[in-house]
């Protein structure tokens, strides 16, 4: 069906304009220390009986500077829960043995992130693990109480390096490298490797199963947990890039391993990325997530099958989602082997699918706005828990469609908090492009309120009913603003169609889409098109760059961890397949179309008031790029103002850092937008 003939009548309408507020008097606007004191609710784990969940709830603390997670349980019938794990240190990743007898979790509050075991009959947690570097992913070996578990967990790799030999008695600081992707995200590479360990449950000695120089499993283009064991436990499922260079190509491929690490062998061959393998409970299906294209980190994520026998494959791989333009995010066998319960993401939302094996008939069985994520499915088949968040619901789990755990009821019930409304527009191409509208607390239609209008990063991500723990929605609007967020052409959950639309397109079409979306806000009669601010992060932070150089409309700008100098920037990133991909090749070899979508050769126009945030940690759009920003502003002698962060990276996580970050954008904004 086109696009554009669907909304052809609600050209520049929003699908709500006049929403009636139904608000207690008591309520109030939410404000940074509302939002740190919610806690956030993740990785729900459903028992094999299916009786109970296990789930992480973890609390942030201004005081200590970090989140605390512990360990809870709740009774899928009754909704009962319990706080199950304490003491020192931060308890995650629940994990059920396959008798349900044991709660197997990932803790800090000895030697590092560690293996550590409860029996729901009674007692303290005991740690299995000492593994020097910690555990980062654990997952139980079939047989459960004696076989132990996979761990996954950095190493020094190679054991002997040149510079420890030079260093000798004298260490250093001094890091040294002769090949690419050296550092990941805030993270440095040289010198290390990701690998997988057998860890045995009684005793704790881990054996390192993939003694290869690669990262097992893949840091890079992973997918939804990359190591499976077969139910039979004969065989290990590996997602890792297997080439001698990783950082130009996303060459990730499904690799098939014996139980003690021997027979390694690539079991898809793909050029693009295939991760998140699974075994079908009863060991008859493989499957994964495969990307087509290569290089292309944003390609369809196809769901694909390939039927197993004793080890050997049974025809030719099959894909599940065939006919579909949309992606799956991340999928979960039923426990009779004849469905798949996958998320998709759809329209700013994620709804869960089933889909039938083999027929492959499709299904909605989760939707009604909100994502909802990280699905289990009980023993019957068709009961669901999973987690449910949108813009007025922090991330809590549900079951079958309603809430389970309420770990946040009481404290948003003092908040104000106006539900996300969708609006629609043609943008470039004449397709629709959608957008979101967030009004203030107290709104009053007869007012004139200023916009804050949020650009996405990605590029190819999208705003979503969802409650951000970083980028909230709500906060910015409890100032008095009216938060608009476009998911212009590039964004995912319209179709792959519509998200291969912005490569080597980083200025044109998303640029219309979100010139046109604007016009649509500044035309709404309670808008004040004469106060309009523009913020946004990453690709978003590229674009405000962009914008600067090409209007005026906005009195203020704020650009977080943004791309100012493409060519420099494929020069001190770390995935250089995506540069490569979004600019069409490398600046050696296609420089023009690196020019033609450079903020910096339009700077000559900027005269917007900006604020820039960069981190030390960025790796992934190097800190340079706003400095350079910041003195071509300083340069111009356009306003402007730097927030800097030496601990963090791409993302502001710590506590005191987001409280930091909050109030010094959002003063930024008032001091320009409410005068």
């Amino acid at each position: 069906m086109n696009r554009t003939s669907v909304w052809t009548a609600l050209v520049a309408i929003p699908l709500s304009l006049f929403p009636i507020p139904h608000l207690s008097a008591q309520k109030r606007a939410i404000t940074f220390d509302d939002l740190i004191a919610l806690k956030t609710v993740n990785d729900p784990q459903l028992s094999p009986d299916g009786k109970w969940v296990a789930y992480a709830v973890t609390t942030n603390s201004l005081q200590d500077n970090r989140g605390v997670a512990r360990i809870w349980l709740a009774e899928v019938a009754t909704g009962q829960s319990r706080q199950v794990t304490q003491g020192p240190g931060s308890d995650r990743s629940p994990r059920w043995s396959p008798d349900g007898q044991t709660l197997a979790f990932l803790s800090t509050r000895q030697n590092g992130s560690q293996i550590w075991v409860l029996s729901l009959a009674g007692g303290e947690a005991r740690r299995v693990s000492s593994l020097p570097d910690g555990v980062g992913e654990l997952y139980w070996l079939p047989d459960g109480r004696g076989g132990g578990f996979l761990a996954v967990s950095d190493i020094k790799w190679p054991a002997d390096q040149e510079i420890d030999k030079r260093n000798g008695d004298f260490p250093t600081e001094a890091r040294l490298w002769t090949g690419l992707f050296w550092r990941h995200w805030d993270d440095w590479r040289a010198g290390h490797r990701q690998h997988v360990f057998r860890v045995d449950l009684s005793s704790g000695q881990a054996t390192d199963l993939t003694l290869v120089d690669h990262d097992v499993p893949t840091i890079a283009t992973s997918g939804d947990g990359d190591v499976a064991v077969a139910p039979d436990g004969k065989e290990i499922a590996l997602a890792f890039h297997g080439d001698s260079t990783v950082a130009d190509n996303t060459n990730v491929d499904v690799y098939l391993m014996g139980p003690d690490g021997g027979g390694s062998r690539a079991f898809t061959t793909g050029k693009g990325a295939d991760n998140t393998p699974r075994f079908s409970p009863d060991g008859k299906w493989l499957s994964w997530l495969s990307m087509e294209r290569a290089g292309f980190e944003a390609d369809r994520q196809r769901l694909m099958l390939a039927g197993r026998s004793d080890g050997r494959t049974v025809g030719q791989p099959v894909e599940a989602t065939a006919g579909w333009t949309l992606s799956v995010s991340a999928y979960t066998w039923c426990p009779d082997s004849k469905c798949v319960y996958a998320v998709i993401e759809e329209r700013g939302r994620d709804n869960v699918y089933r889909i039938d094996v083999p027929s492959f008939h499709r299904s909605v069985a989760v939707s009604g706005g909100g994502l909802n994520t990280n699905v289990n499915v009980g023993p019957d088949g068709k009961t669901l828990v999973y987690l449910h968040q949108s813009d007025i619901q922090p991330p809590e789990v549900w079951a079958n469609g309603k809430p389970l755990s309420h770990v946040n009821d009481q404290a948003l019930a003092a908040l104000d908090l106006p539900p996300l409304e969708a609006y629609g527009f043609v943008g470039a191409l004449g397709d629709s492009v959608f957008g979101w509208l967030q009004k203030p607390p107290g709104f009053d239609p007869a007012k004139h309120y200023p916009v804050i209008y949020l650009i996405h990063g990605g590029p190819q991500g999208a705003w979503a009913d969802y409650w951000g723990s970083r980028w909230n929605y709500q906060l910015f609007a409890s100032r008095g603003y009216i938060v608009a967020a476009v998911n212009f052409h590039g964004s995912t959950g319209y179709g792959q169609k519509f998200t291969d639309a912005i490569s080597q397109h980083w200025g044109d079409y998303p640029y219309a889409d979100l010139m046109r979306g604007l016009d649509v806000v500044a035309r709404l009669p309670y808008v004040d098109s004469t106060r309009l601010g523009a913020a946004g992060a990453s690709y978003g932070g590229y674009m405000i760059y962009w914008i600067a150089g090409h209007t005026n409309r906005f009195k203020v700008l704020v650009a977080h961890d943004g791309v100012f100098n493409p060519v420099s920037m494929f020069g001190t990133t770390e995935e250089l397949w995506f540069v490569s991909w979004e600019y069409g090749g490398t600046p050696y070899a296609n420089r023009p179309l690196y020019e033609k979508w450079s903020p910096l050769d339009f700077v000559s126009n900027w005269k917007t008031p900006m604020l820039i945030v960069h981190s030390q940690l960025d790796y992934r759009v190097d800190l340079s790029e706003g400095y350079q920003a910041f003195t071509a502003l300083k340069t111009l002698g356009v306003p402007a103002k730097f927030l800097y962060f030496p601990d963090e990276g791409h993302w502001v996580l710590r506590p005191r850092n987001r409280r930091l970050w909050w109030g010094v954008v959002l003063d930024w904004i008032d001091q320009y937008l409410k005068k």
